[in-house]
Order: structure tokens, then C-alpha cells, then sequence
């Protein structure tokens, strides 16, 4: 009886220590964005960890060049991504894991140069990540659902 006891505290003992350090399903690698107005896919954005932290960079547009025929570049972006091309352009900056998902970094929308305060959260059992942008706090935002490549 004894041994039943000690074998189930130390049962239980691991199984608490294990979802102590749990980490949140993984966020890097491809994932495609798609388009809110026509559902298809409007880009891939290569999310990786760099330093301890999550970025997350355009690496393929759906229609990659503008109507002179030439790379997008990030007109309405400021600072050092002014006018850069948005293929290779960093979106994603600074995210560190909190509990189940990514925060404490930013996203940046490309087509207006605007950013956002933004978290990361793997579902769906790694198949898809929501990506939340919002300023200030949480509530006020918007949340995509990205599909992994």
C-alpha cells in the first residue's frame, strides 16, 4: 500500500512539474494570410524566433508588383522600412511567450504603415495562428486567422 502511495505522489509530481513547463504550441514557420473581401491567399509570412524573440517576415505577396509592373515597395511606412520592398519587409517584431501565446511585440500593416501592439496564438493544434493587432489594449483590435504553409 505503501508503495501504491509513493508511486502515485511521484506520478503526480511529474505530471505537475510538465505543465509547469509547458511551452505554447509553436508559432514559427510559414503561414499564409488570406484575404478578408475574397477569402484566397494574400500572402505567406515566414514567423521565426530570433534572439529570444518572435518576428515574423513577408516572404510572398499574391500580387507582388504594382501596376507599373514594379516590387511593392512600403510607401506609407516610416522610418527605416520607408519605401523598402514589402517582400522581405519585417511585420512582426519582438514577441515573447506569455503563458499559452506570443505578446509584447508589434505588427505593422504594410498598406498604411500603421502599427499595432500584436499577440500570437497557436490553434487548431498548430494548424492555424491567430494573429490579434490592437492598440492600447486587447479589446480594441482585430484578429486574423493565418493557415500554416
Amino acid at each position: 500500500m505503501k508503495k501504491l502511495i509513493a508511486l502515485s505522489v511521484v506520478l503526480a509530481a511529474f505530471l505537475v512539474s510538465d505543465s509547469l513547463f509547458a511551452q505554447p504550441a509553436p508559432v514559427v514557420g510559414k503561414w499564409k494570410t488570406i484575404d478578408d473581401e475574397d477569402g484566397a491567399e494574400k500572402s505567406v509570412v515566414e514567423v521565426y524566433e530570433q534572439g529570444g524573440k518572435i518576428y515574423g517576415k513577408i516572404v510572398s505577396l499574391r500580387d507582388p508588383n504594382d501596376k507599373d509592373g514594379k516590387p511593392k515597395v512600403c510607401t506609407k511606412c516610416e522610418g527605416a522600412d520607408k519605401d523598402k520592398p514589402v517582400v522581405g519587409l519585417v511585420i512582426i517584431k519582438g514577441l515573447s511567450v506569455d503563458g499559452d501565446e506570443f505578446t509584447g511585440g508589434t505588427i505593422m500593416d504594410p498598406n498604411n504603415g500603421k502599427i499595432y501592439k500584436c499577440k500570437l496564438k497557436s490553434v487548431d493544434g498548430g494548424k492555424k495562428l491567430n494573429v490579434r493587432g490592437f492598440i492600447g489594449f486587447s479589446l480594441i483590435g482585430r484578429t486574423q486567422t493565418w493557415l500554416k504553409k
